[in-house]
């Protein structure tokens, strides 16, 4: 696995760029309700670079809108504080839904907006993708992995895993570690791409590998509560290893009503599952044994990943999840690309999008991060780096070889 990083000045010297990570100390900006055209709260010139951002912040899934929300702000704030190019994030809230997001893209193009920031969910971000290539708007988002966002699209890119690739990989790192379980069940969330990107590239991946899959379940949506069925046919057929790439909302119950039932096979997630410790009122010894794969692990042990842990959670009062850490390197990447190519505030969104797209492609530019090292993007918008497995034990991520 690759060694985590945060932009430093090492890294952003590196990139022929000024930038300095360091503690921020001012407060995430006001965001206006989503059909509101009211910028958010603090100075707003001429001389800032806007940003916008969409994210569910309230809903089933703010635990991850939140979470990419007060992460990019972090980094705006020591972005800002350290002189030279000065940004502006302004972050509405779109509930996870793609009608709520687009309302939300069409306000921060009222506002102003020169890049896109988002959406953090698929759904929504694969339908506000469509107008950000229309209307030439750089866009990068956090955590909407479906490979539909940046499909044909060249201004869309991630900096997140795509689905495909995080099938393929969980499929290879359980045939490497054949302790973790010889017979499989899937269970995804058939309404749902993300869920339903990885489970198609998992099961081929793993008939490539020879493993044994013996059940494949689905549920139509995040809002299913009893899992029974799928459990039921996953234990009455032996699974000893549940794959499960779903989020963390419909994972906490699977959990709770796996131990209400006596079955304890291990169980595998991916990056949505990050954030289920943070579930208001779940009972975090469920998780212990989960294994999922992630981009970020809060408590490691190494400097930068400790001091983005400690300076986040003196801000923000929480632990910091894999979507704090996915925005704060979101926006670390687009400075150090306009520093790079020479983004001024007063450009037009159409001339930073094509600026911005020709650095993100450029063979000597890369990006060192908390969710990556020497993190490069293909034409096709994907972001190459490798993910971490991590294993929950006492409600704490331990890294796994």
């Amino acid at each position: 696995m690759k060694q985590m990083r945060v932009l430093s000045l090492a890294a952003t010297a590196a990139l022929t760029v000024s930038l300095l990570a360091g503690c921020g100390g001012s407060e995430t900006a006001n965001t206006p309700a989503p059909g509101s055209s009211d910028a958010p709260s603090g100075s707003s010139s001429a001389a800032t670079i806007k940003i916008g951002g969409i994210g569910p912040l309230t809903g089933s899934a703010a635990v991850y809108g939140v979470a990419t929300q007060q992460g990019a702000q972090l980094a705006v704030d020591e972005i800002n504080a350290k002189g030279g190019l000065q940004f502006e994030l302004n972050f509405q809230d779109d509930e996870n839904d793609a009608e709520k997001a687009t309302n939300a893209y069409n306000v921060l193009q009222d506002w102003g907006m020169q890049v896109l920031y988002g959406c953090t969910t698929t759904n929504p971000c694969v339908a506000v993708a469509s107008s950000t290539y229309a209307d030439r708007y750089f866009q990068l988002t956090p955590s909407a992995s479906s490979t539909d966002v940046t499909s044909g699209k060249d201004n869309a890119f991630q900096i997140c895993f795509t689905d495909p690739n995080q099938g393929s990989t969980a499929a290879d790192y359980i045939a490497e570690h054949p302790e973790l379980g010889s017979k499989i069940a899937i269970i995804y969330n058939n309404g749902d791409a993300y869920s339903t990107g990885i489970a198609t590239a998992f099961r081929a991946e793993a008939e490539a590998k020879g493993l044994e899959v013996v059940s494949e379940t689905t549920f139509p949506s995040d809002d299913n509560t009893d899992f029974s069925v799928q459990l039921g046919d996953a234990q009455s057929n032996g699974a000893d290893l549940v794959f499960m790439p779903i989020y963390y909302t419909p994972a906490s119950l699977i959990l709770n009503q796996a131990k209400n039932m006596g079955y304890a096979p291990t169980f595998f997630g991916c990056d949505g599952m990050d954030g289920i410790l943070a579930v208001e009122g779940f009972d975090t010894s469920l998780a212990d044994g989960l294994v999922l794969m992630t981009a970020f692990n809060p408590w490691g042990t190494d400097d930068l990943s400790a001091n983005f842990t400690k300076s986040y959670e003196e801000k923000y009062g929480s632990t910091p999840n894999q979507f704090a850490a996915d925005g704060y390197d979101c926006i670390y990447a687009i400075a150090a690309a306009c520093e790079k190519a020479g983004v001024t505030a007063d450009m037009s969104h159409e001339d930073v999008c094509e600026a911005l797209i020709s650095t993100f492609t450029a063979s000597d530019f890369s990006v060192d991060g908390l969710t990556g090292a020497g993190m490069t993007w293909g034409t096709n918008g994907e972001v190459s780096k490798a993910p971490v497995v991590v294993k929950v034990e006492d409600a704490k991520y331990v890294t796994m070889e």
